[in-house]
């Protein structure tokens, strides 16, 4: 894989992370009946779609083609979300399952940037920045436990 390749997949990562992530906030947010984590994770949606839209632009700015969810995992992901909260919607539970998602979108973000590591600077430094952000989350998201 040259490097353009392997700078491609990591923003595309890095949008799939933060896509991901937006919809679980979106989709736990109505269940959330703390009103500090209920800002806590808005603001979280604020900051990935940031990363989201940083990642978008530099893929269209290398004509490269953008990650597209598709409707089964978006279906699979609400669906685990409900199915999980089904029978408890405390607080703690809450910021658990958010929790396990940032781990999660922490592993992912390692593992692509191992597999590419000629993708150069600019998206390293991007997959680092989200890595670190969700490191953040999951110190603030640690105290509603």
């Amino acid at each position: 894989m040259d490097m353009k390749s392997q700078e491609a997949a990591v923003y595309r990562e890095i949008q799939k992370n933060t896509e991901m992530a937006m919809k679980a906030i979106d989709t736990i947010s109505g269940k959330v009946n703390d009103d500090d984590l209920a800002l806590q994770i808005s603001r979280q949606s604020l900051k990935y779609s940031e990363l989201y839209n940083e990642a978008c632009r530099r893929l269209m700015t290398a004509n490269e083609e953008r990650y597209r969810s598709n409707v089964l995992s978006d279906a699979m992901l609400k669906t685990g979300i409900h199915y999980n909260t089904m029978l408890n919607t405390s607080t703690a539970h809450l910021a658990e399952m958010l929790i396990k998602g940032s781990n999660n979108g922490i592993l992912e973000m390692e593992k692509v940037l191992k597999h590419n590591e000629k993708a150069g600077e600019r998206p390293a430094a991007l997959a680092q920045q989200l890595i670190d952000f969700e490191e953040r989350n999951i110190q603030c998201l640690k105290e509603y436990l």
